[in-house]
């Protein structure tokens, strides 16, 4: 019993996760912060956003150790925790295009 309620744990962590990263500006950090790590204000000159509204979602992002930060003076600077979770947005990622191009195609059948 003890065995399944492990797993159980793991589900909800695991959707959990999953809801945390289920947002488009979430996303867009993350491909963002890719390569290097960068402080609120360059994130959200980036993206064009106030920078509350990118500290927001870097907290909620930081909760979930999908990102760590580090304190340089008065500038936070956020880094991905694991390269892995980007190596997982893009598997996503290849998914959702394929899916596109697969309808794209249905599409194209059905008018020809």
């Amino acid at each position: 019993m003890m065995e399944k309620q492990k797993e159980n744990r793991i589900y909800e962590l695991h959707a959990s996760i999953c809801k945390t990263l289920a947002n488009p500006k979430r996303l867009q950090i993350l491909n963002l912060l890719r390569h290097k790590e960068m402080s609120v204000s360059e994130l959200a000159s980036l993206m064009e956003i106030r920078e509350a509204n990118v500290s927001q979602h870097l907290s909620v992002m930081r909760q979930k150790g999908i990102l760590v930060a580090k304190r340089e003076g008065v500038n936070i600077y956020y880094r991905i925790s694991n390269p892995k979770v980007i190596k997982a947005c893009d598997i996503m990622r290849e998914v959702l295009l394929e899916q596109l191009e697969e309808r794209a195609q249905l599409i194209e059948d059905i008018r020809a």
